[in-house]
């Protein structure tokens, strides 16, 4: 044993053992005088070094031991790619020098972030109901004033900032169900059955966590599109149930096929008990839009299986093409007579993220549930409750969603400009992209008839798909991020909706402005010809 800091040997064992404990603490050790210096003896040492073993012990949550299902799930739009595209952004802003100035984030429908206007008579609304003292202010019309006074005494102690039913506030599930009528042509909506959502995707997570149940053979299968918006996939995953794949008929312009369906429901009956059809109308990522007849068939089609209807009509206000036209799965089923009407369970759902709106922040939105037991309609609403309520703000933009300025009041004109140009641009756009990914070598792409995304099929040669696997990557992938290291355009690749095997696209949003859109489109097309030229 060492002398200690006075002189006495074996003296140092205090001060030893005090230095370690300092340094546990992330002190510097100290002796009993300023100028002295501790020497540390090997006991100490081990002491030390047993400490610092125990204080970088095993972590409880890892790869291994966290929730399987979690870990299973995928969401491409937020991939890989996107990633990649932040690293991107960051070594740009570091002053590294790269082929161009700036990312493009062409892989996600974020319509203000892509520079679209917001709709004044939603935001004036919402800014009254945040900060009611401007309910005195001359600056703000009447019709606004007049519907966030309505919000307001609908929720605790007139404050957006209290907690509202778990269900929503109840004056805007009632305009909810006023609006649904008026859609439908007089189709009776109930204020009961109305639900406001954490955008879409909390009342589809909410219903497909109700749906699932069993094991084995007995799983609940769940038949979604593909390709498919990825929330679907992910929500199974994470819910431990069986996806089941119907495929859109790419050469028919992405149209669903009720023998396909009919094909995806008597395979699956060999593996899991399929009991829920998604339908996404208009379509994402393949902006098709259904017409009656076939939304008529696969009504009939849910009604003669017995399967629970599911239908995303998130873009129902995002129609372009001539001769289209939405019709709400709702509206049909009523048209289709009461054998149908009073028996096929429907959950079909609105947002205010996308259409002529694009408040994606917000995330407000609604579910209509149709035809549910009443004892399920409790389990439901005891689910939801859960999570308290929606974002109140949500709740309030989604009300004049489905509560806008009508004809004779003040601020119906200026209202009708914005969303008529919002549309109007985006139907110009959808068809500026179809016509110029026509005119590049080895693509593909269907005519956008609605939603704000193409789904290009890109002719990938065999040489750059073997480079792909030697990166242990998809084939579009690999071009999706070569896309990206060489033009800053950010798009997603078709293997995260999927696919038909041997297929390959990728995901656009058409949301930038006209010129910037052009520009983009025209690098995406000198990438493709180099990229054929290098991998022929």
């Amino acid at each position: 044993c060492g002398r200690g800091p006075g002189g006495s040997r074996g003296g140092g064992s205090d001060t030893a053992l005090l230095g370690v404990a300092s340094v546990a603490a992330g002190r510097q050790p100290r002796g009993p005088r300023r100028d002295s210096t501790v020497r540390w003896s090997s006991a100490a040492k081990a002491s030390a070094v047993n400490i610092n073993e125990k204080a970088s012990r095993e972590k409880i949550l890892t790869l291994e031991s966290m929730n399987p299902q979690v870990k299973a799930v995928e969401y491409a739009v937020r991939g890989p790619i996107v990633l990649k595209a932040g690293e991107i952004e960051k070594e740009l802003r570091k002053g590294i020098k790269k082929p161009f100035t700036e990312v493009i984030k062409a892989n996600i429908g974020d319509a203000h972030a892509m520079g679209q206007r917001p709709i004044t008579f939603l935001r004036q609304v919402v800014a009254l109901c945040t900060y009611p003292n401007l309910l005195d202010s001359p600056s703000f019309p009447e019709d606004a004033k007049k519907r966030a006074r309505r919000i307001l005494q609908g929720c605790g102690g007139n404050s957006l900032g209290s907690y509202t039913a778990s269900q929503g506030i109840n004056c805007i599930r009632e305009d909810v169900a006023s609006y649904i009528e008026r859609r439908d042509g007089g189709v009776p909506a109930d204020p009961d059955n109305i639900y406001l959502t954490t955008g879409a995707s909390d009342g589809i997570s909410a219903i497909l966590k109700i749906l699932i149940s069993g094991g084995g053979k007995s799983r609940t299968g769940v038949m979604i599109p593909i390709p498919q918006y990825p929330l679907y996939s992910a929500a199974i995953s994470e819910l431990d149930a069986i996806q089941v794949n119907y495929y859109l008929d790419e050469e028919k312009c992405w149209a669903l096929d009720v023998n396909e369906l009919r094909r995806a429901l008597n395979e699956a009956k060999a593996y899991c008990n399929p009991k829920v059809l998604c339908i996404i109308n208009p379509g994402n990522p393949t902006g098709q839009v259904q017409n009656r007849k076939c939304i008529e068939d696969v009504i009939h089609f849910a009604w003669e299986e017995k399967l629970f209807l599911l239908a995303d009509e998130v873009y129902q206000d995002n129609v372009y093409s001539e001769g289209c036209q939405f019709h709400s799965f709702k509206k049909i089923l009523y048209e289709m007579g009461p054998e149908y009407y009073n028996n096929v369970e429907l959950a079909s759902f609105h947002s205010t993220s996308k259409g002529y709106m694009g408040e994606c922040g917000y995330r407000g939105g609604y579910m209509e549930v149709i035809n549910l037991h009443p004892e399920i309609k409790g389990q439901l609403v005891k689910l939801l409750s859960v999570r308290l309520c929606p974002p109140v703000s949500g709740q309030a933009a989604m009300d004049i969603v489905v509560n806008p300025p009508v004809p004779g009041e003040e601020s119906y004109a200026q209202f009708i400009k914005e969303k008529e140009s919002v549309l109007n641009n985006l139907a110009k756009k959808a068809k500026l992209t179809e016509d110029m990914f026509n005119k590049i070598p080895g693509v593909q792409c269907n005519p956008l008839q609605g939603a704000m995304y193409a789904f290009p099929r890109i002719f990938i040669p065999s040489k750059a798909i073997e480079e792909a696997k030697a990166h242990k990557m998809a084939p579009d992938m690999f071009y999706c991020m070569k896309l990206l290291e060489e033009t800053g355009i950010c798009v997603v690749p078709g293997s995260g909706f999927g696919q038909r095997e041997g297929t390959h696209h990728f995901r656009m949003t058409i949301l930038p402005p006209v010129e910037k859109l052009k520009i983009l489109l025209e690098k995406v097309k000198d990438f493709h010809i180099k990229f054929l030229e290098k991998y022929a």
